[in-house]
């Protein structure tokens, strides 16, 4: 996996959900984040595959959730879990710090913001597929979170698509451990096609092999 080939005019960095509310010290779930976030070293790590993607010349893709308004769902009838509980603690609010982009890691430099998702998957209901696809982009590395929700629902739907799907072991965060676990031991393998570290996306990504 670690000799995976990122050819620099069809390979795209995808950033899940990169909110104050996920990545602020003052964020709403950064308790429930912050002890794999650090343990993995999240913040550096995602700064460094932004910095990497942007000096190969990759484009780089923000795949934001859906910002919390108080009207949202009303006539739903099958809203799930997340979806409810995201509602009841009004994330990413529209209009609100937790909603705004974290510092460094929002849309720059012409990065193309996908619409927002309504449910777990970047694909579902917006045009990702189709930024994607008119850009030549055959490759797609996932970073941002959360691993077992928002980043492995997008990154399924990306591998039913025929994409070639990078998981990013230390540029995601989950709610424990085992959570980070189950997505990149147990079922990354069953999708994606390369599961790397940052070093080593890094270490692809300046070789001769990603011109």
């Amino acid at each position: 996996m670690a000799n995976t080939d990122y050819p620099r005019s069809s390979t795209a960095l995808l950033c899940v959900d990169p909110y104050n509310d996920f990545l602020a010290e003052d964020g709403k779930m950064w308790p429930a984040l912050s002890e794999v976030s650090v343990s993995v070293d999240l913040h550096a790590n995602l700064a460094k595959l932004r910095a990497a993607a942007r000096e190969a010349g990759l484009a780089i893709f923000i795949l934001p959730h859906h910002r919390h308004r108080a009207d949202d769902f009303e006539g739903w009838a099958h809203l799930t879990p997340f979806q409810a509980a995201a509602h009841e603690h009004e994330m990413f609010a529209e209009g609100s710090k937790g909603g705004d982009w974290y510092e460094g890691f929002g849309p720059d430099h012409g990065d193309i913001v996908v619409k927002e998702h309504w449910g777990a998957s970047s694909f579902a209901n917006t045009d990702l597929d189709l930024q994607l696809r008119q850009r030549g982009i055959t490759h797609v590395i996932f970073v941002g979170a959360i691993a077992n929700t928002c980043t492995e629902a997008s990154a399924r739907y990306a591998a039913e698509l025929g994409y070639h799907v990078t998981l990013v072991r230390d540029a995601t965060a989950a709610f424990s451990a085992e959570a980070l676990h189950a997505a990149h031991e147990i079922n990354g393998p069953t999708y994606a096609h390369a599961i790397l570290t940052t070093a080593e996306v890094v270490g692809s990504l300046g070789s001769e092999k990603a011109a």
